[in-house]
């Protein structure tokens, strides 16, 4: 594993990706009682990812992603309840219960989206970077996307454009090795996805996804790189999800085998186990990190249930701008 941080450091990145995990998990209880409807995928497994990247940022950096986002809107610090809210449906959800799993939006924290369509973010998330580099704010844009949008045409347009922009945006591909039920390896006539951007002289870096302070070093280092105004930066991130595609994928298309050898690089257990033997933080300490988790979590669910479902008439609202600035 990268070098520790200090203790503050340490802390943080393991109370967030504790919370992504508690509350993934959460959900996925939720959903098989019925209380959340429609599509559902969970982040389970991935949670060093984003919170690895999530700590290099600075205010004013911007984050878009798919359709597997409620990690991501947790790194990015958005509320839990707000978060639960939105899955619930709810009026008190970040998009007043209209957007459900896969469509929360935080303008507040720099936050666009999660997309349902598969791949559609990146462009966005380019034309995020483009308008920073017209107004010369310094900030960069992520835009995420897996292993299986990394085959969508519009992924290499955008590619063309970034690099001939010099655009300040990093590419993150979560490489969770399953295009919904469909090997990387079977799928892809390059699976070494890192590379996916040569042609457009893009730089890629490929990086262990299940070791949240790997991906922070390498995030700083892309982001020393775009800042510079070098211009974008692909990033591969291996890592894997422990649940199916969705909540309705049975998932029976990877051997236990495979699922062991994965699972024994848990990012929250080895960041624990390092805090742990060099003395960081003591087990009582994680056993009180572990409460405040869980008390947070349950919280959320309380303020997603006592909230009101949306009035009719919202259905009608936030189509369309008020004005173009």
């Amino acid at each position: 594993m990268a070098e520790l941080p200090d203790r503050d450091d340490c802390v943080g990145l393991l109370s967030r990706m504790c919370l992504i995990r508690r509350f993934e998990e959460k959900a996925g209880q939720l959903y098989g009682m019925g209380l959340i409807a429609g599509f559902c995928h969970l982040y389970i497994g991935q949670e060093a990812v984003v919170t690895g990247l999530k700590m290099a940022l600075i205010e004013g950096d911007q984050m878009i992603t798919g359709y597997r986002d409620h990690g991501h809107m947790l790194a990015m610090e958005m509320s839990p309840r707000g978060v639960m809210a939105e899955l619930t449906g709810r009026r008190g959800g970040l998009s007043k219960g209209k957007g459900g799993s896969m469509h929360m939006f935080s303008k507040e924290k720099n936050f666009y989206g999660g997309h349902g369509i598969v791949g559609a973010q990146v462009p966005l998330g380019a034309g995020l970077a483009f308008a920073d580099k017209y107004k010369g704010n310094g900030r960069v844009s992520f835009a995420y996307f897996g292993d299986g949008a990394a085959n969508q045409g519009q992924i290499y347009e955008t590619f063309n454009m970034a690099a001939l922009w010099k655009l300040p945006v990093i590419f993150v591909i979560e490489n969770n090795q399953y295009a919904m039920g469909t090997s990387v390896n079977r799928s892809s006539a390059e699976d070494q996805l890192y590379r996916r951007g040569e042609s457009f002289r893009i730089p890629g870096m490929q990086v262990d996804g299940m070791d949240v302070l790997a991906v922070r070093g390498a995030a700083e280092a892309a982001l020393e790189w775009v800042r510079a105004g070098k211009g974008p930066v692909l990033m591969e991130l291996k890592t894997y999800r422990y649940r199916g595609h969705s909540m309705s994928d049975p998932d029976d298309y990877r051997t236990k085998r495979e699922d062991k050898i994965w699972k024994e690089r848990d990012p929250i257990i080895r960041l624990a186990r390092q805090l742990r033997d060099q003395a960081i933080i003591s087990p009582d300490d994680l056993k009180e990190l572990q409460r405040d988790v869980n008390a947070t979590v349950d919280e959320s669910v309380r303020f997603a249930d006592s909230s009101a479902w949306p009035e009719p008439e919202e259905l009608m609202k936030d189509i369309y701008a008020d004005r173009i600035i």
